[in-house]
Formats: structure tokens, sequence, C-alpha cells
């Protein structure tokens, strides 16, 4: 256990170096963190002593089997750090002290866009001094209240700006990828998603079909709520339909409030460009079949999802949905019509801990214990687990083995790091079938149920 003083990282990078050390051999946790209050805490219940330290520290704890593998895991977070300093003093030697405010990195750079990831309790101040400085932002941020999200959203229209989160997991900006995007060709559609894993699951279909992005602007899941309003979702489709890049907008939400989709739709039938909605909910299209209308609007023919298919009986009749994926796995219960659903993307899960498409081990802990059918995501891209399948084969192989069928949300591309071809060869010889459209799997997963005895 150790406090650094003076060394500042992003909560994004931090996590994926805890994740790094944790999977280390003989490492039984790893903390590496910002020294919030929420932080010193969760090294307190994992039975760290933890010294006098505040927000502007940098925590590491690390508990190890032996002295070696201690050794071996300060060896690696030293590797780590040094990465990330190369990577901040990529200007080059001699390049100006980097600037302590967002206003003043606007001004330097000229700026037009900021990314805040920083604790939630601090998000708010932060992505406010970016939409005074003339900045559209994505919050990558979560936990931010809600009474802060529309003061911070109401602000932004009266400066002319657009606020993409809190809690906004995914952004494509100009071809740019922010938070966990997925490799993308440039292409007609923009998006607008109250939603990241439901944007990547339509724009990886939409890949596959050779057809791609402008944009992807997300808002944030609580936009489209009664308390949000829509704010940015209005936004976003007003800059998109006048954004001559872009020739059909689709929009994506989790379970919208009832006045706030009726508002977005009168909105919907005021613009030039064509606009296919996917608002989930019953009697609503999924995600594939609005990806399906979209290619239809533009002409493009629809092609046969991938899919490999595992012969599997399940033990009993049970359905397990364990997503990270918040819009996914509300998709998932909506098609499947029945079985447990968690999402472990949740605030609740992620609150001082890694999100699950980084660090998994939450979700392999629920996976141990389930029985029956085993309906999980698995997604790529940049910033998610570089090889999520090498954590989760060996998970997938015990479940197989106590009579527990599994089946896979593969969302992804083929150009994206992890390879979406590997990760699927991985997940099927370990025992799961597996599916591009996760509503095709979790039709698949219902179907299952049938087989048990």
């Amino acid at each position: 256990m150790e406090v650094r003083t003076g060394l500042y990282h992003d909560s994004v990078s931090l996590m994926r170096i805890s994740q790094a050390l944790t999977s280390r051999p003989g490492v039984a946790v790893a903390v590496v963190a910002m020294a919030t209050g929420l932080n010193l805490g969760l090294a307190r219940e994992a039975g760290f002593d933890v010294p006098d330290a505040g927000p502007s520290d940098l925590l590491v704890a690390i508990r190890a089997e032996s002295e070696i593998a201690l050794k071996d895991a300060a060896e690696e977070l030293d590797r780590q750090f040094a990465a990330l300093g190369r990577a901040a003093a990529a200007g080059g030697e001699g390049a100006e002290a980097p600037p302590r405010t967002t206003r003043a990195a606007a001004r330097r750079w000229e700026a037009t866009l900021a990314l805040v990831s920083v604790p939630g309790e601090h998000a708010f101040a932060e992505a406010l001094d970016a939409v005074e400085a003339g900045l559209s932002v994505m919050v990558f941020s979560d936990n931010m209240p809600v009474e802060q999200e529309v003061l911070l959203k109401e602000r932004a229209a009266e400066r002319g700006v657009l606020v993409m989160g809190p809690d906004c997991g995914t952004a494509v900006v100009a071809g740019a990828g922010l938070g966990f995007a997925n490799v993308l060709r440039p292409g007609p559609v923009g998006v607008v998603a109250a939603s990241g894993t439901g944007a990547q699951q339509v724009t990886c279909l939409l890949d596959h079909a050779g057809v791609g992005v402008s944009h992807v602007l997300g808002v944030g899941g609580r936009d489209l709520s009664a308390e949000v309003g829509g704010r940015s979702t209005l936004a976003a489709l007003g800059a998109l339909d006048a954004d001559p890049a872009t020739e059909l907008i689709v929009l994506i939400s989790k379970p919208p409030a009832p006045e706030v989709a009726e508002a977005v739709r009168r909105a919907v039938g005021g613009l030039a460009t064509p606009v296919v909605t996917a608002l989930l909910g019953p009697g609503e299209d999924d995600l594939t079949a609005a990806a399906e209308k979209a290619l239809r609007a533009l002409g493009r023919p629809v092609p046969s999802w991938p899919c490999w298919v595992v012969p599997q009986r399940a033990s009993s009749a049970e359905l397990h949905g364990l997503y990270s994926g918040g819009t996914l796995c509300a998709e998932a219960r909506l098609v499947a019509g029945e079985g447990t659903f968690t999402d472990f993307g949740g605030d609740e899960y992620t609150r001082g801990r890694a999100h699950p498409m980084i660090d998994p081990t939450v979700r392999l802990e629920a996976l141990a214990r389930a029985s029956g059918v085993v309906l999980l995501d698995v997604v790529l891209g940049h910033a998610a687990d570089p090889d999520p399948a090498a954590r989760l084969a060996p998970a997938i192989h015990e479940a197989r083995e106590r009579g527990t069928a599994v089946v896979a949300a593969l969302v992804g591309t083929g150009s994206d790091p992890q390879g979406l071809r590997r990760q699927a060869d991985a997940l099927v010889a370990a025992g799961a079938s597996v599916f591009i459209s996760n509503a095709a799997a979790a039709r698949h997963a219902a179907s299952l149920i049938g087989s048990a005895p």
C-alpha cells in the first residue's frame, strides 16, 4: 500500500491498470485509483490499512500471494505508468506545461470538444467549465445527480453546444472514437443514442453490411427520462439534420418516458433528414430490426447476420442474462420475455469499480453461480478488455461442464483490435453459441429453456 503525490491519471486509464494487475498470477486484489473518499473506502473494505490521502493523490494497493508475485505486480505497475508517461510526453521535450483548466486548454488548442472522465462528484464542475468555454462536452463519468445534468444541459442550450452524457460511454465524432468505441468505416448514417452499447450494436451491424457512420452522438442514458426531457437528444438531432454528410439518422434509446418519446417524435417529424427510431419497449423494433430498417431506407441489402451455434441442453428451465451493456440487457429482457437479467454496467456495480467491459470479475462470479441458460454480451472496441474471450472462455467451459448452456452476443467489427472472428472462435471452442445480433442471441437462449428436463 502506498500513496503517490503529484501524479494524476484519468479514471479509465487507472481502471485498466487495476484490471491488468488483478489478472496477473498470484495477485488477489489491486486498487490503483485517485484517493477520493469513495476509493479510500473501497480500499479499507478490501482490508488495506489506508494512510491519510486526498483526491489529488494516487492510491496504490496490491495484495499478492507471495513476495515474488507482489514484486512482479509492482514492476508491471511501473511499466504501465511509464507507458502513460510516454503518451503524455508525446508533445516532445521542451513542450509547454499542460494547461491547468479546461478553458485554458480550449484557448491553447482551439478545441471544440472536451471529454470529462473524473469521479462523478467532480464531473459537473469540469463539464460546466467546458460548456462555459464554448465547448461541446462528452461526460464519460457516471453518478452525476440528475439535477446537475439538467442544469448542465440547460446551460449548453444557452451556449449553443452539445452535452453528451453524463454516463456517455460511446461516441464517434468525425471519425474519432471516444470512450468505448468500435472501429467503424465512414458513411452516411448519423446516430443519436441514449445508450452506449445500443449504439455499438446498431453501428457494428451496419458495418458488417458495409455501411458506415458520419457521427455517433451519445446523450447519456437518462436523457429521455421525464426529468431530463430529451434535451441533448433534440440538440443532437438538430446537429445531424444540419450535417451534409448525414443522409439518414438512427435514434436509439432504452425505454423512454412516454411524454418525452412523443416530444421527440414530433421533432423528428420536422427534420429534413429521414430518421429510423429504435426506442426500445413493448411493440417497438429491436436493435437488429432497426439496423435492417436503416439498410432498407438506404437501398442496401440486408445480410444474414453471422452466428455460430453449438449443440446445447440446459440443466434447468432458468434463464439468466448477465450483461455489461444496459441497453443490450433491456433489449434481451424484452425479446426473451422471461428470465432474470442483470446489468453489471449499472451505477450500483461500477461505483468505485472498473466497468465490466474492462474488468469482468463481478460478472464471472455470477457466471460461476448460474445454472440453466446463461445469456451474456461480449463487447469489443477501443478501451474495452483487449481479449475478453481469454477471461470468459475458462468460465464458459466450467459452466458447460456442470450442464449450463451459454449464449453470447458478440458486438464488434472485423477491424476492432480484439478481432471479431478470433473472439468468436475462442468463445465457440469454450462451448458457447455466438451471435453478432443480441436480439437473435436472446431468442436462441429463450428457445433453449425448452430443452431443459
